[in-house]
């Protein structure tokens, strides 16, 4: 009935916040699953015979995962976020059981592991590209850059929580560096502990699927937003039009470049530091707090850019010349033997930290950008194809990485050169606010 239609600025409900908290909560449990094993690589490589093949391959799982994002999208944009994401977590549930199928055959145990994590990486086109979506569907206007800074920050806020879990619950093994000569008890006591890591991470998996069964729906009653009602392309006719908008090919490239070489930086931490004599431990911190660093302050970017509208092309100016001059500090700090700069806990903790600041908390503010670039082209669909972009760089990056694993100046260097030719496409963008328009001219 006409009477029942709401007003044309759109309404918002309460439980948007609700659906919020169990897809981040999902990105979580994706991003700590992810990576479980980068940050104790050293334990892992005793308790279960990894090689330093098999770590690289373990993170490798993840950008492998988005080979099938193009059917996720589908997904999302025909039957909606609740089929996706009951999907996703059900991956996400049989991956983590995977990993704890107790076998006594280390062979079969690895395979098993290689076979979680690969699932575990098909639910990242979901938890990575469906924040924007979600927040056009549930938030409106004024919160929508918060709403997708949470829903997608939070995936990394997992990766995180590896970085602090790991290290603190896992021993490293007694002589790092010769690692065949530990004892056969710390052996199994340092097996013990990854499986209580593997156990627990399977709980709290289990147990968001069961949350998002009983209730994750699909759409609110009416649209918080004109934009949000609006009818958007077509599956094929969305491909078309991404492809053939050179400012979205431009911006793409800008995000996916450098994030995709940070996150396969990321998810090797350990393994880049051990040769410079960094613990385990330190390096777990160091990789927390970088990403810790870059979660608050993108949800503070993003609420600024809910306050001041038509200012993303500033904010991420700024994010990335602090993240260039904060990867060349980092680099140039590992090369003691021709720059001899100070090479200090302290100098590491802080140049990864401002790192993972500056690059962390720019992922949605170009979520938001990329929308208002390219729209009506669903968010979905739009969101896709750069993380898809991002994965691509980043699995040619471990790819490499498994056969030049000795030596590490090489990985290093790709930070800031891929952070500085992100800068210059970013000057060179021609930013415009599509979506922004229709809500606030059409509403008003």
């Amino acid at each position: 009935p006409a009477g029942r239609l709401p007003p044309l600025s759109g309404r918002v409900y309460g439980r948007r916040w609700l659906v919020l908290l169990l897809f981040s909560l999902l990105g979580f449990a994706q991003g700590l699953v992810w990576n479980t094993w980068g940050p104790i690589q050293n334990s892992a490589r005793l308790a279960f015979g990894f090689s330093g093949w098999d770590i690289a391959l373990l993170v490798f799982w993840g950008p492998i995962g988005f080979a099938p994002c193009f059917f996720f999208m589908w997904l999302m944009d025909k039957k909606g976020l609740r089929v996706t994401v009951l999907l996703t977590s059900s991956l996400m549930v049989l991956g983590a059981g995977l990993r704890c199928v107790p076998v006594s055959d280390l062979d079969i145990r690895k395979k098993l592991i290689h076979g979680g994590q690969l699932l575990n990486g098909l639910a990242g086109p979901t938890v990575m590209n469906a924040a924007p979506f979600l927040s056009t569907t549930w938030f409106s206007p004024d919160e929508r850059a918060t709403a997708t800074a949470i829903a997608s920050l939070l995936n990394y806020l997992g990766c995180a929580g590896a970085f602090l879990v790991g290290p603190l619950v896992v021993p490293s093994p007694n002589g790092t560096a010769h690692l065949l000569l530990a004892s056969q008890s710390n052996t199994e006591h340092i097996k013990d502990r990854i499986e209580a890591v593997l156990y627990a991470e399977f709980g709290m998996v289990s147990l968001i699927f069961s949350a998002a069964l009983a209730y994750f729906p699909s759409r609110p009653p009416f649209p918080p937003s004109v934009a949000a009602a609006s009818q958007r392309l077509s599956y094929r006719r969305s491909f078309c039009r991404l492809l053939s908008n050179f400012r979205f090919l431009m911006i793409a490239l800008a995000y996916a470049i450098p994030l995709g070489v940070f996150a396969g930086w990321s998810g090797v931490l350990d393994l880049i530091l051990t040769p410079i004599h960094v613990s385990q431990v330190d390096a777990g911190w160091i990789g927390f707090w970088s990403i810790v660093g870059g979660c608050v302050v993108g949800i503070a970017m993003a609420r600024f850019a809910d306050f001041i509208r038509g200012m993303l092309k500033f904010i991420l100016l700024l994010l990335l010349s602090g993240a260039t001059l904060a990867s060349t500090w980092f680099t140039l700090t590992c090369l003691t033997s021709v720059t001899h700069l100070p090479l200090t806990t302290a100098t590491l903790y802080t140049s990864c930290i401002l790192l993972g600041i500056f690059l962390n908390s720019s992922v949605p503010i170009f979520f938001e950008l990329f929308v208002e670039t390219v729209y009506p082209v669903p968010e979905g669909i739009t969101c896709g194809v750069v993380t898809f972009l991002s994965n691509v760089f980043m699995g040619v990056l471990l790819f490499f990485l498994t056969f030049y694993h000795t030596e590490f100046s090489w990985f290093n260097w790709c930070l800031p050169g891929s952070c500085l030719l992100s800068l210059l496409l970013i000057l060179c963008f021609r930013e415009s606010y599509d979506r922004l328009y229709l809500d606030v001219v059409v509403s008003v």
